[in-house]
Formats: C-alpha cells, structure tokens, sequence
C-alpha cells in the first residue's frame, strides 16, 4: 500500500505488529519518493514511537472490532469485565491495563478494540465520574498551593483538586490526561 493511504486514527499491521496511527503528515521531497511522519502508539504495549514511511515497507491498514464492555468488580490484581453482548465474562491483570485501572469505578461501562477476536485495548469514555474518598478540608484564603490540594479518588487515583471540593464528593476527570475537570453537582457525600 502507498504512503498516501494512511491517515491519523488508523491502525495498521507493520512488522508483525499492531499500531495506532496517533499523528500523520505526508511530505513530498523534491527529488525523491513521497514520505508519511507518523507517531505510532503500539496496541499491546503502549510504547510510541516515530517512523517516517517511504512505502518501501511492507504494511496494511487493519480494522478492529469495538465491542461493548462493562467493568464488573476488581478482585485484588484481577480487574473482572462483561461482554454486554455475549455477557462473556472475563478478567485481566493490572500490566494489562496500561493504566486504565485508574478509571474504573465498578459498572462503568467501556470500548475494548479486537482484532481477530483478541482484546487489544479498553478506552474508557474521555471522561470519567469518580468520588473522592481522601483529601484535607481547603484552609480558606490559602493562595500558596495554587489553590489546589492532594485528593485520592475510589481508584486509587491521585490528582490534585481545588481547595472546596470534599471527601465524598464526586468529580470529573479526564481519562487522557489524569486531570481534573469539574465537580459533579447534585452528587456528594452519602
């Protein structure tokens, strides 16, 4: 396949192995083949790399299956999982996550990509509902830290949050980033 056809949130097949297409530009040289810069996320890892394509390489463009998933429960390093079709059920380990365990608060439901029926990757919606269940009451007028405090979420999460927000509460973070991003109002402290 030619370097024209690849593009930024594909995934393709390069070495025997399964990559993300995270950023992409197609340069043209004055006297030479076509070139694609990509930033590649691979699938099973996470590790990115960049590679400039020439279209000398053998590769192809693959299409993953997205499959409806909900978190069930964690179970020590075991974080339990339903196929909301197949209602299949099915665990994985903390290293299997890349990280994901830090957005999981027990029902939610997620994306897991497949190819040829193996799970990939699970992406968490971009934003998540968590509750606070650690962090020191704010000291009004405390302008040295920025306005922020340390919190730890129901997952074990750590972040920083604003100085009003309070253990019970119910904030929303966002799964790319780690970042806080909101209080949800209407929920708080049970």
């Amino acid at each position: 396949m030619g370097v024209n056809e690849l593009g930024r949130g594909q995934t393709i097949e390069w070495q025997g192995e399964l990559y993300f297409i995270e950023a992409y530009s197609h340069m043209k040289k004055a006297k030479g083949r076509p070139v694609a810069q990509t930033k590649l996320r691979h699938l099973a890892s996470g590790r990115v790399l960049f590679h400039n394509f020439t279209g000398a390489e053998p590769l192809k463009i693959v299409r993953l299956e997205e499959r409806l998933l909900q978190f069930l429960y964690r179970a020590g390093e075991q974080f339990h999982f339903m196929d909301r079709q197949s209602y299949d059920q099915f665990a994985l380990s903390r290293p299997e996550l890349h990280g994901v365990e830090n957005y999981l608060p027990e029902n939610m439901e997620l994306t897991g990509l497949y190819y040829q029926d193996r799970l990939l990757k699970l992406e968490p919606p971009l934003q998540v509902e968590l509750k606070v269940t650690q962090t020191e009451p704010g000291a009004r007028g405390d302008t040295v830290s920025g306005g922020e405090k340390p919190a730890v979420l129901e997952t074990g999460l750590e972040l920083r949050v604003p100085l009003f927000i309070r253990q019970g509460d119910y904030i929303l973070v966002d799964t790319r980033s780690g970042a806080y991003l909101s209080r949800v109002v209407g929920r708080s402290a049970d």
